[in-house]
């Protein structure tokens, strides 16, 4: 299987951290929240926490806090499909191919639920076929975009599809909520929203070759409520626990490990490291564990930076910013680590 295109796609109004903070502070919501809580809100989004801005599907950010189940659905329903679409459109033109050459769409979404899915919405949008095969893989998490190219792996070597659109999309801003437990507090500092597609096929294109070699997975049920959603109060709460930078580390090594025996790769031919920007603590875990450098994930960083934690997407706004910024070539890995507990990983040979 080869990637022959790419696009990503954020929301027009992107946010610096001060705005946050400042939009935070007027909120009728803050007072209400104890000193401990208005304090941790200060501390990370006035601090060096690795974000700079954030991409937020919000024409005003004092409606970030307008939290209550009917208006955060609205907000999904009216960003996601366009977020989703406008990725695809670009992973399409990448590819330089037609919407009509798509023989299946698989999207992956976290923070919303539809029925029908975002497929069918998708599809209609972007003119696909009307025998394309259309499959929305819900709950997943951070971890969502390796299952989902896995799954367009197993399409292309059944036959039963020559061409797979790939799309993961997240609007975070239509799950954010506010109480004083820790982990909500932070992830409403940490999240953006944002979108990206891939185009996976049985040959390569024009583009720079990358080629899908190996990956593997893990799956620890037992570790499920360190990192997850849950519903309250009609709302999605994201339940983020201390324990997850180092439990992301010490999962990617061995999933590392058992994707690099399957293929025969030796851990010194790796020359480029994709990974899921989760936070700062994530990456500096990540790095510890690992054995890293800076350098190593600049690519992480820089997304991270610019666009936070956009969950799902993230990986291949990450992937994306590496090709086109001239990473060398070689043996690259990409992984990506969620909810479940879940880690993921794929070992890409990049021309």
């Amino acid at each position: 299987m080869f990637i022959t295109g790419l696009g990503t796609a954020v929301p027009d109004r992107c946010y610096t951290q001060a705005q946050c903070w400042e939009a935070m502070q007027a909120a009728a919501r803050f007072p209400k929240l104890l000193p401990r809580s208005r304090a941790i809100l200060r501390k990370v989004l006035s601090g060096n926490n690795g974000i700079a801005t954030r991409h937020l599907a919000l024409a005003d950010l004092n409606h970030a806090f307008d939290l209550t189940p009917d208006v955060l659905h609205a907000r999904f329903l009216d960003a996601a499909p366009d977020l989703a679409a406008q990725a695809a459109h670009r992973a399409l033109t990448d590819a330089r191919i037609q919407a009509s050459d798509i023989d299946a769409v698989l999207i992956s979404t976290c923070t919303g639920y539809l029925c029908p899915g975002l497929t069918s919405y998708v599809s209609q949008r972007m003119c696909l076929r009307p025998d394309v095969l259309a499959l929305d893989l819900v709950g997943q998490g951070c971890g969502a975009a390796l299952p989902n190219l896995r799954t367009a792996e197993a399409l292309l070597a059944s036959g039963r599809s020559r061409q797979v659109l790939s799309i993961c999309v997240e609007v975070c801003s239509a799950a954010f909520y506010l109480d004083d437990d820790t982990g909500v507090l932070i992830s409403a500092c940490l999240f953006g929203d944002g979108a990206g597609a891939a185009v996976l096929s049985h040959s390569a294109n024009g583009n720079r070759r990358v080629k899908w070699q190996a990956a593997a997975s893990i799956l620890q049920p037992a570790e499920r409520d360190l990192l997850r959603f849950e519903q309250k109060d009609g709302m999605l709460r994201n339940i983020l626990k201390p324990e997850v930078p180092l439990l992301a580390a010490a999962h990617a090594a061995r999933v590392l490990q058992d994707a690099l025996s399957l293929a025969g790769v030796a851990r010194s031919q790796i020359g480029g490291w994709m990974f899921h920007p989760g936070g700062r603590d994530v990456l500096a875990a990540l790095r510890q564990g690992l054995q890293l450098t800076d350098h190593d994930t600049r690519w992480s960083e820089s997304v991270l930076r610019d666009h936070g934690n956009m969950s799902s997407p993230s990986v291949l706004f990450v992937l994306q910013q590496a090709l086109a910024g001239g990473a060398p070539g070689g043996h690259w890995w990409m992984s990506a680590f969620g909810a479940g507990f879940t880690c993921h990983g794929a070992l890409l040979e990049v021309e």
